[in-house]
């Protein structure tokens, strides 16, 4: 086998001589204990190469050689509930081999090629099939069929296909082709992680990912096969943010990936994903879970395949016709990755350093988003969701990554360091974030939770806009200085951020809320405005109406419980129109 010598090593980044033969993006084995790496750049036979591992210990004149194959995953019964590193190696098994400290150089296959899964076939002998079409399930969890697919570019007729027990490389069924060779077909694809999957359309999205937080699901909603960021500086919420939306929202499969972030979060996620229940079926979240850990301590170079390993997986579900999630935490140190690896090959640098194709690199990943009509002959349709979590330095949404990523994505839920400081969870600023799937979206939801649905988003947006003019005049002459009417859009929005838009992920019954839940509690609040309001202009004192003890009712309408929301908003709002009313009648008799 050829190979190439190492010439120059400069952290993470390695350059052979005499790579004439090997291929951009070729995986290599670096120095006598294999290290994995990937070309980047190509020069007159040398060959610039991105290290995953730590480089220490090399020196000039090591042998690099070359797989001749692009940096691929492993596709096929087995994947979900496993813990993968940023390119793909099972976590668990290495640790079982080697204790903590992984060594260095290790090759472990992705998935288990010695278990065995009950193939079930769906077609027949005889039966013409194409690229994506399903031949037969598996039941790999207790929440997931996968689906066997035919890999893309194979066209024929089945000859042989039967029921049994096979591990993922043995034949499940044999193809003949239209020249007349036969082709096997296993259950374990591989793909390469930096190419999309082939489709057969792209489709507008147009149905909403239910996320169980109020002011994502109510404000800035999202679609199933949209694309959407979280910026923040630190301390500010992001991480649960993505943990939230990880655990709640109704897709049937989440892919998450740590890329950079500290080992105590992604110890937090691998402590409590396993032991959270899905919602729907009461089962562990990790039966439709893929976690993917590339912590900060790990080297730089992982990080920048983490991404494209993730998306690949998601994609992969998605091509069998399920919701697929991917939620990358954080997306800056993926772009940190990108700057160091752009100044280590000596490229001309762009803003703050990042090299001048990040939004091109940003836009591979997002785009890779979106519904499709799968391929086959089944007509399925599969959405996958990306959102990624921005890091900017201070807090400063001028940052490149986050300019770059707001050009490409519909939603941005922009956090904000004061409502945190505040204790304001999810610190969502409701003046700055935008979703542009709103108008989309309001429609689903007049048709399928309520016909007033978009008149209440608008009108909550309209108080919270009032409130935040009303503030400036407050700061300059006091607050007892409003009308009772203006005191009354003060309170009633204040009503909206602490009983509605503010949520506790750490609460059993306020973590998650569902869309009718929502509607109720957004229309109570209100109805409150609107029938006091309506008070005041027949006299009633505003100052009694604030001081009501129903209002303490209405604050502690996000802890009740969904199976007893109904009956008890309707008691509130009964309660509500015959004290607000007494009070009008008072006033009108004095």
């Amino acid at each position: 086998m050829e190979y190439g010598q190492i010439i120059k090593i400069s952290g993470p980044l390695v350059v052979a001589d005499n790579m004439d033969s090997a291929n951009m993006f070729d995986v290599v084995h670096v120095g006598n204990q294999g290290l994995v790496g990937e070309i980047i750049e190509m020069r007159d036979g040398n060959a610039s190469i991105q290290v995953y591992e730590e480089t220490a210990g090399l020196k000039t004149g090591d042998k690099v050689v070359s797989s001749g194959e692009p940096l691929s995953v492993e596709l096929g019964p087995g994947i979900l509930e496993m813990i993968f590193d940023g390119i793909q190696r099972p976590l668990e098994i290495m640790k079982a081999r080697t204790g903590s400290n992984i060594r260095r150089g290790m090759s472990v296959a992705p998935l288990d090629y010695e278990r065995k899964w009950e193939f079930k076939p769906v077609l027949d002998r005889g039966s013409h099939v194409s690229a994506g079409d399903i031949i037969g399930t598996v039941d790999e969890t207790k929440l997931i069929v996968h689906k066997i697919m035919i890999p893309p570019e194979t066209e024929g007729i089945i000859t042989e296909i039967k029921e049994g027990s096979y591990n993922i490389t043995e034949p499940v069924a044999t193809v003949r082709l239209s020249d007349g060779t036969d082709r096997p077909v296993t259950m374990l694809q591989k793909w390469p992680v930096r190419k999309q999957r082939p489709f057969k359309n792209k489709l507008a999205p147009y149905v909403p990912m239910v996320t169980g937080q109020r002011v994502i699901d109510t404000l800035f909603p999202i679609v199933r096969g949209g694309a959407a960021a979280v910026p923040g500086p630190f301390g500010s919420g992001k991480t649960v943010v993505q943990h939230q939306l990880a655990k709640w929202s109704d897709v049937d499969i989440v892919v998450y990936v740590g890329c950079g972030e500290r080992g105590n979060e992604m110890t937090d996620v691998l402590m409590e994903f396993p032991q959270l229940k899905d919602p729907k079926s009461g089962e562990s979240i990790m039966n439709r879970t893929v976690l993917i850990a590339n912590t900060s301590d790990m080297p730089v170079a992982a990080r920048e395949a983490s991404i494209y390993t993730g998306i690949t997986i998601a994609e992969y579900f998605r091509d069998m016709g399920y919701s697929v999630a991917i939620m990358a935490d954080s997306t800056s140190r993926w772009a940190e990755a990108l700057r160091e690896m752009s100044g280590r090959l000596e490229e001309m640098p762009g803003e703050q350093g990042y090299p001048a194709y990040l939004t091109s690199r940003l836009a591979q990943f997002y785009e890779r988003a979106g519904e499709v009509i799968c391929l086959g002959n089944d007509e399925r349709t599969g959405t996958l969701t990306a959102i990624g979590a921005v890091s900017p330095a201070g807090g400063d949404n001028s940052d490149p990554v986050v300019q770059s990523t707001l050009r490409i994505v519909k939603v941005f839920w922009g956090l904000d360091s004061s409502l945190a400081y505040k204790r304001h969870f999810p610190s969502i600023n409701w003046m700055s974030s935008y979703s542009l799937y709103s108008d989309t979206i309001g429609e689903w939801m007049d048709d399928n939770v309520s016909n007033d649905w978009t008149w209440c988003v608008a009108e909550s947006n309209r108080l919270l806009q009032a409130e935040s003019e009303l503030e400036e005049i407050v700061k300059l002459v006091g607050y007892d200085s409003l009308s009772a009417k203006d005191r009354l859009i003060m309170e009633a929005a204040r009503s909206l951020r602490e009983d509605y838009l503010q949520q506790n992920a750490f609460d059993d019954v306020d973590s998650y809320t569902s869309l009718r839940k929502q509607y109720m509690m957004l229309r109570l609040i209100l109805d409150f405005y609107y029938i006091s309001s309506e008070a005041i202009e027949k006299g009633a004192d505003i100052t009694q109406i604030l001081n009501m003890d129903i209002r303490e009712n209405i604050a502690r309408t996000k802890y009740i419980k969904e199976s007893e929301i109904e009956t008890y908003i309707h008691d509130i709002r009964n309660k509500l129109m015959d004290s607000v009313g007494g009070f009008a009648k008072k006033e009108a008799a004095v």
